[in-house]
């Protein structure tokens, strides 16, 4: 083979090398002994340590929804963990074992928290992770948990919640809050109406937290969940489930917000 030959069949054959995202199913444990599943996932073509950032589930459980967003994140070049509030990985499609999940999980504030804080510290723990920049994204139940670990001061560099539950546990305290926060909500929620925004609202400005609204035209509760018009009707026969649907311009703005966020917080 020519020189030049050889130059050309290197010059190809580096072209074909892409970056991967690996994954991987890594168990851990909750102070109480509860059995935890994490879903890590990271871009092998990035060196060196990256900002971490913690995914909280729907109300559904970890299912492939929540694990695909810690892919699309490892994607944007971040380390990214889907956390397991319930324990065992447990999910389900149906609407009554799913309330029954989070409410057992919202039983109690201090073990939601240490559950949260198990895979915070997992995360940190992966050799990609650079553990001075964390931040934490939520889903429905999962909105929840993140902006409580915000209103319980937990040292994140940002917080995002889409189409989260905005009731607080235990109300923000002025100065409490360290993370800068963005709440990403549909304007035909009705399951978490605009009252619940308003009463978050005065919280927030209560505690003088740094907060955004972004408030999602004409998009429902699930908004960003490809599966959310299916979901709605999974799992319950002929009776009506909870009021889903699935918006892609809601999806697509929501997430650009979360990046424009990042990028303020992270610097890339």
């Amino acid at each position: 083979m020519s020189r030049i030959a050889l130059l050309l069949a290197l010059l190809l054959g580096a072209s074909l090398v892409q970056a991967e995202i690996k994954t991987s199913e890594i168990p851990y444990k909750a102070p109480d002994g509860t059995s935890l599943i994490g879903y890590y996932a990271y871009d092998d073509a990035i060196t060196g340590k990256r900002p971490g950032v913690i995914v909280v589930h729907e109300w559904w459980g970890l299912n492939d929804y929540s694990k695909r967003r810690a892919r699309d994140l490892a994607a944007l070049g971040y380390s990214a963990l889907a956390i397991d509030m319930y324990g065992d990985g447990k999910n389900t499609e149906h609407p009554a074992d799913a309330q029954a999940f989070m409410q057992a999980a919202l039983a109690s504030a201090p073990a939601a928290k240490a559950r949260f804080l198990a895979g915070l510290d997992l995360l940190k723990a992966q050799p990609q992770t650079d553990p001075d920049k964390l931040a934490a994204i939520g889903y429905c139940f999962g909105g929840k948990v993140v902006l409580d670990m915000a209103r319980e001061g937990v040292p994140l560099a940002a917080v995002v919640s889409f189409h989260g539950v905005l009731a607080a546990t235990s109300a923000a305290k002025p100065g409490a809050v360290k993370a800068k926060v963005l709440v990403e909500h549909g304007e035909q929620d009705t399951l978490v109406p605009m009252a619940s925004v308003n009463t978050f609202k005065d919280e927030f400005d209560k505690a003088q937290a740094d907060y955004r609204v972004v408030i999602q035209p004409k998009a429902k509760h699930s908004f960003s969940n490809p599966d959310a018009d299916r979901l709605s009707h999974a799992g319950h026969g002929s009776e009506k489930g909870p009021d889903l649907g699935y918006s892609k311009v809601a999806d697509e703005n929501s997430w650009a917000d979360m990046q424009a966020l990042f990028k303020e917080v992270f610097g890339q």
